[in-house]
């Protein structure tokens, strides 16, 4: 199938960029990213919820327009949101943190980067770039990059967690 340039759109709660980028196109669809709110084996067996507040639409490694954008939306979702997870469904550091947070009353914004194909790369890259930390879970609370799982769990230990998201408005 021949690339054709296509217009490629990117929103993040209203801030919304279009860029061209050459990727085969057939019927470009959107991917919402899946939180994963319940536990890993429920998970499995249910289809993922729909956040519906980032979507990635025909977004491709090659499209020289989309790493602006796509740093720009990482940005804007770590400041709009009190708690933001980066994840992977399979992985069980992930769902250790995710797992604390429900265990404290906190529902963090998940975005689950092994949905999301060649996006979620990019979107880890772009987390590697302006955090330093190239696994996940990449962990966000009140804009601030605390780490990952022994980070927040060290966090959890010393008393401070509940502390940071009282203060990031996600704990009341």
């Amino acid at each position: 199938m021949a690339s054709m340039a296509a217009t490629c759109r990117f929103s993040v709660k209203g801030f919304e960029s279009r860029s061209l980028c050459s990727r085969s196109h057939s019927l470009p669809q959107f991917h919402s990213l899946p939180t994963n709110r319940r536990s890993s084996a429920a998970a499995s067996s249910r289809k993922p919820e729909n956040v519906g507040l980032l979507r990635i639409r025909a977004m491709s490694s090659d499209s020289s327009g989309s790493w602006p954008q796509l740093e720009v939306a990482v940005k804007n979702t770590i400041a709009q949101n009190p708690v933001v997870v980066y994840s992977k469904t399979w992985c069980s550091y992930s769902s250790e943190v995710k797992s604390l947070f429900k265990r404290l009353g906190t529902e963090p914004f998940v975005i689950e980067l092994d949905r999301l194909g060649a996006e979620g790369s990019q979107l880890q890259k772009i987390l590697e770039k302006l955090t330093g930390q190239h696994t996940v879970p990449n962990v966000f609370i009140g804009g601030k990059h605390i780490g990952g799982c022994s980070d927040t769990i060290k966090l959890y230990q010393e008393g401070e967690l509940e502390t940071l998201l009282f203060e990031a408005g996600a704990k009341k």
